[in-house]
Formats: C-alpha cells, structure tokens, sequence
C-alpha cells in the first residue's frame, strides 16, 4: 500500500492529536511538523518521534515529498496558511474556524475549487459512530417531521478568571469565542444530523470575567495553571463566556443551543435531543457510545454502539465491537480515514467529509449570532 506523506502545522494540543490520528491510518504517513520556532519544533519532533522538524511552516510547504498539509495552529493563522499550501499544491486539512471571517474562508473554498484539491475542516463531532445512526435515522423518516432541536456545549476550563489562553483574545480567536470555538461544531452537527438548515438566529452573549488574569509564561491549552500572582497581568477581555442562540430552521422547526466556558464540572460536554413527529432522540458527548430514543407510546430506548444493532451504513466508523468504548481521538482517525480513502482512490466524486464549504457555512453562522447579538434582532442567515 502507498502512504501518503504528510506535514503538521501547529505543535500546542490540536496539533500532537492530528499526528496520532494520523498514524492509525494505514495510509497516511507524518513525515514532518512545523513550529512556531526551530528548537521547539525539534524537541516536540522528537517527543513524537517524527523525523523532520521545521521552525518555519513555509520550509514544509516548499518540501516537494509532503502531498497534505494540516494547519493546527491558532485561528488567525489559518487563512494565510492554507491559502500558501494551496498554492504550494498541497491538499488541506485545516482545524475549525477555517478562518476569523466569512470572506476569507469564502477564498479559500473557490481557490481550492480552482486548484482542484482535497480539502477538509476538522468538524470531528461527526465521526462519533452513532452520529450516523441518528442521520440515518432522520434520513429514513424514524424520527418523523422535526418540531425542534436543543442542546448545549458546556465546558469549564475558562472557569477561573486566572484561565488564559490565546483563544482569549480577538486578534488571534476572531471576534466570538465560544459560539465560534464550540458552537459551531454543535451547529455544524445538527445541521449534518438532522438536514435542517438554520434561517435565522436570535442571539444573546454574556461575559463574566471581564477582566482576566494572563499569564506572563506560556501555558497550553487544558494544562495545569499553578502560578503565582506575580506571574499574571490584567487584561480586558471582550468575547464571550457564554451564549443562548435561537434557531428559526428552514421548514419550521426550532431550536436552542447554550454554550458555556465557564460551567463547573462540565469539561467537555456536547448534548442535543431531537423531538420529532414519531419520536425524540438525544445523545450526549462525554456518554457518547448510547442514544437514549423516546416514545410517546412504548417503551423507551436505549440503543448502545455495537456494530450488530446499527444500519449497516454505519460500521464502517466503528472499530470495535459493543462495549469496547470509542470516544474522541476516534472520531478525528475516522474522519481523516475518510480523507485519505477520498485520496488514495483519486479523489472522484463527491466527499463525504467536512469541506471548506462547511467551513465557510459555520464563519456565516457565527457572523450572523454576532450581529443578532449587536442589534437585539432576528437575523436571517
């Protein structure tokens, strides 16, 4: 089997879990990362016992032996960034937002059309296996007409005002924080599940620390925060802890999504249920390997992950039999065994994965929460 050769951009925490996706693929192969500088590349290189190591992401785009790129750096950098490998002939895997406006991840959908190469965003929460059993679901009319659609994504590493990271601030995150940051995967997930779009949106932002505590030394994202008060400097912050959006969806449905940084004890936690016509369905990320299915009348449902007891459409992102758990570094191995498949057969026919097109959808989504949220409107999308 030919692997296809690939270079990482970006070393914080998205970056090291790309590269081990990467490797359970049997045809991908990461032959190079790149660093925001030369000694740190090297070192994290060696931690992951990758043989190359770049402190300019642009010495990888110049290697002619690297066909794919993933940029897994911050959010200010992407455009730039995939817009040069694209241009370096490079196909794209780009971490979400795929830029910090619409117009830029607009350019880079049509340039990648242009140079007909694969791209991808890495909305993961699709390739939880039972992701597909509720889409599939949706799609056979199991769930029926759809009356509405709620959830939230709650976590709480932002808890404290001494959390610091550089999602923090808008020159790097872009204007929104948690609506971009979680939000749009809860919004890029229900719209894939359930093949309703969103019309328009109502949208209320809320920040509580106000003013934050930064750290005058490095700290990676979800690390430990041990420091002492000499080492933090006030800073304003802007974009927002918390948010309700309202959804008006084409067809009639609603719908209501909370997303927090700031909820104690949730520290990752992605949830909806869909109440429809026959029944109701809901799932929840940090239980992600069951979906509780209610009925009206009959007896309830609990139905488990287990290759026996889901459509056939859907073992091919289960690895393991029922009862042997699968969580989140699967669903970025399944969504990039996608990719590659797409790849090594000559990248024919439609995609199944998330594009630049979802990528741009999710950018217009959150600019148009962000100016419900200005102008106390509805706003259609």
């Amino acid at each position: 089997m030919t692997r296809i050769p690939v270079g990482v951009i970006g070393l914080g925490f998205i970056g090291p879990a790309h590269v081990e996706a990467l490797r359970r693929l049997p045809n991908a192969e990461v032959v190079a990362i790149a660093g925001s500088d030369e000694a740190s590349a090297r070192a994290k290189a060696e931690a992951l016992g990758v043989a190359r190591a770049y402190g300019d992401y642009r010495k990888l785009l110049a290697s002619d032996d690297i066909s794919v790129v993933h940029v897994c750096t911050p959010n200010h950098l992407h455009f730039e960034m995939s817009k040069q490998a694209l241009n370096a002939g490079k196909h794209v895997v780009c971490e979400k937002p795929l830029a910090v406006e619409s117009r830029e991840a607009a350019e880079l959908a049509e340039l990648a059309a242009m140079k007909n190469l694969v791209n991808a965003v890495h909305f993961n929460v699709r390739y939880y296996p039972l992701m597909r059993q509720v889409k599939l679901m949706a799609e056979k009319g199991e769930i029926g007409d759809i009356f509405s659609v709620h959830g939230s994504y709650l976590q709480d590493w932002l808890f404290y005002a001494t959390d610091y990271n550089w999602r923090l601030e808008p020159k790097l995150s872009g204007k929104s924080r948690a609506v971009a940051d979680i939000g749009s995967h809860w919004m890029d997930l229900i719209e894939h599940i359930s093949g309703l779009r969103i019309a328009e949106v109502f949208a209320d932002f809320a920040t509580f620390h106000t003013t934050r505590k930064k750290p005058l030394k490095p700290v990676e994202t979800y690390a430990g925060k041990i420091l002492t008060p000499a080492d933090y400097s006030d800073m304003p912050v802007t974009t927002e802890d918390y948010a309700t959006l309202l959804f008006r969806f084409e067809g009639g449905a609603h719908g209501a999504l909370t997303v927090s940084q700031v909820s104690a004890g949730r520290k990752n936690r992605i949830s909806f249920e869909i109440d429809g016509s026959r029944r109701a369905v809901a799932w929840e990320s940090e239980s992600p390997n069951s979906i509780w299915i209610g009925r009206r009348d009959g007896n309830n449902e609990v139905l488990m992950k287990d290759p026996s007891l889901v459509y056939p459409e859907v073992r091919s992102l289960i690895s393991f039999p029922g009862g042997h758990n699968e969580a989140f570094p699967d669903t970025s191995k399944q969504l990039f065994r996608e990719v590659y498949d797409f790849l090594a057969a000559g990248a024919k026919g439609r995609p199944t994965f998330p594009t630049f097109a979802d990528g741009l959808r999710e950018l217009i989504l959150c600019e148009r929460a962000l100016a419900s949220k200005d102008t106390g409107a509805w706003v259609r999308v």
